[in-house]
């Protein structure tokens, strides 16, 4: 059954139109959107998909197939933020963008809505983003609103911020809003510029594999949001706004003056956000160059960053790596927020096959629950099906 014909069956009357959000994999470049740095994203072929029909009397209605509950009924005029929802409840992100829609002066007179989503929650695919940014199409469509895909993504951006209070940077909604089949979003997060890079892997005989070790994270439970304060406070330290600010060929620099702060940790975060950005970089000076299996070691150098000097990794993203790599593959990293979630692993095509069995095969020698493995294949931004 479709999701039209659910909402149909759930409403009584038929969506005025369906729409399609994907979730992403991070390429390259963690914890740098909200420094205001570089990062890499593509989207996933896994999507958030919703039903909607306009209201005109203030009423919201919100459900989705993915979840055994009743229809949430709220007003559109009356949401405040975590009121209604305990956080990361799922109606949040839906709910959030309406309040963050009518915050901006937008007229939002009540929806119908309905969704289901095939993007795994808690593997670090940015299922919440999926749907903030489904939700942000449609009602951009629906009442006419005439807002751009960045414009749509700091709306979504705000929702999971002031609404659902996850201090998140702005990849997740940007890759979700606008990414292009075939290609990696190279976004400067201070502008919110985009370049949309080439990235067909299948004509070079590569592929990215996506390894969901099935750990969940939690990104509210305050791990990321102490992070995000430590690179905060060492911008200031360092007389900068933002650690994008920060030269990578002055980062030693940067890092002695740093050297007499009590937090230890600040120093860590600064170096790994300046490398990382720098690591982007790299990347992409290869991919212009076609030397496109020449990222995989700078894959594993991010990973080795975010284990020790963001130390946001956890044994099971560490063991993919580390069986991915000792298999033949040409690089691999965590990619995401961390603590669970997944890796990403560049392998030759031949070889993809004798990897996931290798990474598998790891994950039961150490009792870890099996990993999902899938190819990443660089897919459409949020678009209407219907």
């Amino acid at each position: 059954m479709t999701v039209a014909s659910q909402f149909s069956d759930l409403y009584g009357y038929e969506p005025e139109g369906v729409w399609a959000a994907p979730g992403r994999v991070n390429l390259i470049g963690e914890y740098t959107d909200f420094n205001e740095g570089f990062v890499m994203p593509l989207a996933l072929p896994h999507t958030a998909v919703a039903a909607v029909a306009r209201r005109t009397d203030g009423v919201l209605r919100l459900h989705s197939a993915d979840i055994d509950a009743p229809i949430a009924e709220l007003r559109a005029d009356g949401l405040t933020p975590l009121s209604e929802f305990g956080q990361g409840g799922w109606a949040a992100y839906l709910a959030g963008v309406v309040w963050a829609l009518r915050e901006a002066g937008h007229v939002i007179t009540g929806a119908d809505v309905h969704l289901s989503s095939t993007v795994p929650t808690g593997a670090g695919l940015s299922s919440s983003a999926a749907l903030e940014v489904v939700t942000a199409l449609a009602l951009n469509d629906l009442f006419e609103l005439g807002l751009s895909g960045p414009e749509l993504a700091r709306i979504a951006q705000r929702a999971e911020n002031d609404f659902v209070r996850v201090p998140c940077g702005i990849m997740d909604q940007m890759a979700s809003a606008c990414a292009t089949e075939g290609h990696v979003l190279h976004l400067d997060c201070r502008d919110l510029s985009v370049r949309q890079v080439p990235f067909d892997l299948a004509a070079q005989g590569l592929r990215l594999l996506v390894v969901d070790t099935r750990v969940k994270h939690e990104l509210g439970d305050g791990a990321y949001a102490e992070r995000r304060a430590g690179c905060e406070a060492g911008a200031a330290a360092l007389g900068v706004s933002h650690l994008r600010d920060v030269p990578y060929a002055e980062l030693p620099d940067a890092l002695a003056k740093l050297a007499d702060l009590t937090d230890e940790k600040v120093v860590r975060y600064v170096r790994h956000v300046v490398s990382d950005d720098h690591r982007v970089e790299r990347v992409i000076e290869l991919l212009d160059a076609g030397d496109v299996r020449a990222i995989g070691p700078v894959l594993t150098e991010g990973h080795v960053s975010l284990r020790d000097d963001l130390r946001i990794s956890c044994a099971e993203l560490d063991l993919a790596v580390e069986s991915a790599n000792a298999a033949g593959a040409l690089g691999a990293r965590m990619t995401g927020g961390g603590f669970g979630g997944s890796a990403v692993v560049l392998v030759e095509e031949a070889d993809a096959e004798a990897v996931t069995k290798s990474v598998t095969e790891a994950f039961a020698t150490a009792g870890f629950t099996p990993p999902r493995v899938f190819p990443a294949v660089p897919s459409p931004g949020a678009h209407r099906l219907t």
